[in-house]
This record gives C-alpha cells, structure tokens and sequence, in this order.
C-alpha cells in the first residue's frame, strides 16, 4: 500500500465502502412481568416504556401482570427502563403456554403464581425429572399382575 492509498484512505470522501453501518434492529415482542395492581401502576408502566425510541406497542393485562412491549427495541433495555423508572421488581415473562411443555406438573416447572393455562418455562425439565433404568424397568415389568406369563416362580 502506497503513501497515496493510505492519504486517500484518510480522506476518504468518495464512495465510503470503508464506513461502518449500524445494525438494524428488528421488530420484536418483549414480554415483561411487572407487578401491577391499580390504574396509576398500569399508567407508571405504560409512561414508562412509551417514550422509548422504537417502541411501536404497548400492552398491559392487569390481572396477569404482565406488559407487552412491540418495536425495535432490545429486551434488556426495555427491562431496565421498566424497573429504574417504574422502581417495580420486573423480570422478563417467565411462562409458557401449557401445552408446550411436556411435563407440566414436574419439579420446577408448575407454579401456583403462574396465570391460567400457563407454567413456568424451564429450559431442559427431563433434567430434573427421576428416570428408571432399563434394568429397574425389567425387574418390576417381571412381576407385574398386568402381565401373568412373565414369571415363571409363580
């Protein structure tokens, strides 16, 4: 590279191939649990997050405590805004529908705090689950009254 390149380099006002551009951000849904009891709660929480840039959305479900925000924005960006303005404990929504998860009622997964029809969100349940091994499954299957022809003693 010559002392031309470098100079022109350093004075780039052509094309700007070299420039840097942002990432654009992309429309997201953030879902945040927040507690929320009364109209002044739920009007705190939505002034809270309706002056930040890329907000498009808000929603609220008093009774779920629970704040939809919809826009181009980060999620925790919009958790932090929430809590310094607000002073409220918030977390991102920690639940998921009932159906998608395979063990509902399993350790760590049902919560008597979460709203109908939902429980909480645990990466990997099977994990915490107790699993029979092949050779526990095969002595109780060996004895069981379901299957008469399995023991040969009795």
């Amino acid at each position: 590279m010559g002392a031309l390149d470098h100079l022109s380099n350093m004075f780039d006002c052509g094309s700007g191939s070299n420039r840097k551009y942002k990432k654009r951000k992309q429309l997201q849904t953030v879902e945040i649990k927040v507690k929320i009891d009364c109209d002044g709660c739920e009007r705190k929480v939505r002034r809270s997050v309706e002056g930040m840039k890329g907000v498009t959305s808000v929603s609220i479900e008093r009774k779920q405590h629970k704040l939809t925000v919809v826009g181009y924005v980060e999620p925790h960006k919009v958790l932090s805004r929430v809590a310094f303005r607000t002073g409220k404990k918030a977390e991102l929504w920690p639940y998921v529908p009932y159906d998608i998860v395979a063990h509902p009622y399993a350790q760590g997964v049902y919560d008597k705090k979460a709203p109908a029809g939902y429980v909480r969100y645990v990466e990997d349940p099977h994990n915490q689950l107790a699993r029979a091994s092949s050779t526990e499954v095969r002595y109780t299957t060996a004895f069981s009254d379901e299957n008469p022809a399995a023991c040969s003693i009795m």
